[in-house]
């Protein structure tokens, strides 16, 4: 048997490990703040369900990781107060986010959170860190999708230009 055999969970993390998944935990953490302000700003209830959906999954995130960084001696990066509910009409017309606004950064969020989901993935040797986060990525991704068909259905989406090649034909 190898160094590294044997239940995953009984081998130590390496410093990558350990350094990815703080980070992700300390982005999480950070995440479920910002969306709950979000809650407060939005008035399309489809954008209210999604923020409500993200919030959830990354709740769960939250508790998966910590556990995980508990487990392995870690101390965790400090959490942000719950935000507090308020009423839209509350908030000055100049002082809110919009919507599009809002989805735009929902989006970010989730294409950085692919992107850290993928390099974890790929520095982890511990079987069990990488599957947590291949699961992570897979339910980022169905959650990006269907943020992405909102944005195109209520024309938040700005596109970049689009390249219109044109072909010529050539007579042989």
């Amino acid at each position: 048997m190898g160094v590294l055999s044997g239940n995953p969970q009984d081998q130590p993390m390496h410093y990558g490990e350990v350094f990815g998944t703080w980070s992700y935990l300390m982005a999480a953490k950070g995440i479920i703040a910002a969306y709950q302000t979000f809650m407060n700003h939005t008035g399309d209830e489809e954008l209210r369900s999604f923020l409500k959906d993200s919030i959830d999954a990354a709740k769960r995130e939250e508790s998966q990781i910590e556990e995980l960084l508990k487990a392995n001696g870690v101390g965790l990066p400090p959490t942000p107060p719950e935000r507090p509910k308020a009423d839209l009409e509350s908030i000055p017309v100049g002082a809110r986010f919009n919507d599009p606004e809002i989805a735009a950064t929902l989006s970010r969020d989730i294409t950085s959170g692919l992107v850290a989901c993928s390099t974890i993935m790929g520095q982890s040797i511990r079987e069990d860190i990488g599957m947590m986060f291949g699961q992570i990525h897979a339910s980022k991704a169905q959650l990006g999708a269907r943020l992405l068909r909102m944005q195109k259905e209520k024309g938040w989406l700005v596109p970049p230009p689009l390249h219109q090649q044109v072909r010529e034909t050539v007579e042989v």
